[in-house]
């Protein structure tokens, strides 16, 4: 691992279905990104806002998004996490892109569809765990819902070559207010149960079905402890350099890794 990495995080007022308007209201916010920065992370489905009913008659859903982050990532040469609603093959997904600044991307589809929400009714579920590795630090990708699922973020030790599955949990959300007590103990559980840290990326306003959004974006230790925090309500760009080595101390310190259960996920 490298000593540190240098994110940003970026909580923004998304509004709904104004894919152009949104793209110039992140220009703007990842202006404020400070040079050494490596890695941004924007909300989930950061262009759009949460609308789980995409026009059938639109041609290539995602395709302008995704375009723009190609170009800003290049722009600014760093990495580039966001989520976009995407079109596929006739499908539609809730698709998380790992941009990179060449233009290379992998990706992660929601694997847990927010049926109270009927985005299980448009949006097709994804089958794949994704971790990404990046100098020499492993990221798991998850999506908003998936906080509810600690199977889906389990971490494993291999006692034999002492590595872990991954390091850094990202997750990008459109969580409201109104269940906040919710997500916050689970981002704290899902940081000491697996011994990573944890990347909580929301977003702030009230969407288009009058529900508030605190935002509530954070960086929390492999012990549970928030390390840095975005205001509440409010826009906002922050920083915060993830300590590896601090990393490598916790789980040294605390070997509980040792007694973590051996499971397959289906």
């Amino acid at each position: 691992m490298q000593d540190s990495i240098k994110i940003a995080l970026v909580q923004a007022d998304l509004l709904w279905d104004a894919v152009d308007k949104n793209l110039q209201k992140f220009d703007v916010l990842l202006a404020s990104a400070e040079t050494d920065t490596d890695l941004i992370v924007l909300p989930e489905m950061f262009a759009t806002a949460f609308t789980v009913n995409p026009n059938p008659k639109k041609i290539s859903i995602g395709s302008i998004p995704l375009k723009w982050l190609k170009n800003k990532a290049k722009k600014l040469q760093k990495i580039i996490v966001g989520s976009i609603l995407f079109e596929e093959n006739n499908k539609f997904y809730n698709r998380l892109f790992w941009m990179f600044p060449n233009g290379d991307y992998r990706y992660y589809d929601k694997r847990h569809l927010f049926q109270m929400g009927n985005e299980h009714q448009t949006i097709t579920p994804g089958e794949k765990r994704i971790i990404i590795s990046y100098k020499n630090t492993k990221f798991l990708l998850q999506i908003c819902y998936d906080l509810r699922f600690p199977v889906a973020s389990r971490n494993t030790y291999n006692a034999t070559t002492n590595t872990y599955n991954y390091d850094v949990i990202i997750y990008v959300a459109n969580w409201p207010e109104v269940r906040k007590n919710a997500y916050l103990p689970l981002l704290q559980a899902r940081a000491i149960e697996n011994q990573a840290y944890v990347l909580w990326v929301n977003r702030v306003g009230i969407d288009n079905h009058g529900l508030q959004h605190s935002g509530d974006t954070q960086v929390l230790s492999p012990t549970g402890k928030v390390l840095t925090k975005a205001p509440d309500y409010t826009e906002k760009l922050i920083h915060h350099c993830i300590d590896t080595k601090q990393l490598k101390e916790v789980r040294e310190n605390f070997k509980v890794g040792l007694d973590w259960d051996d499971f397959t996920m289906h």
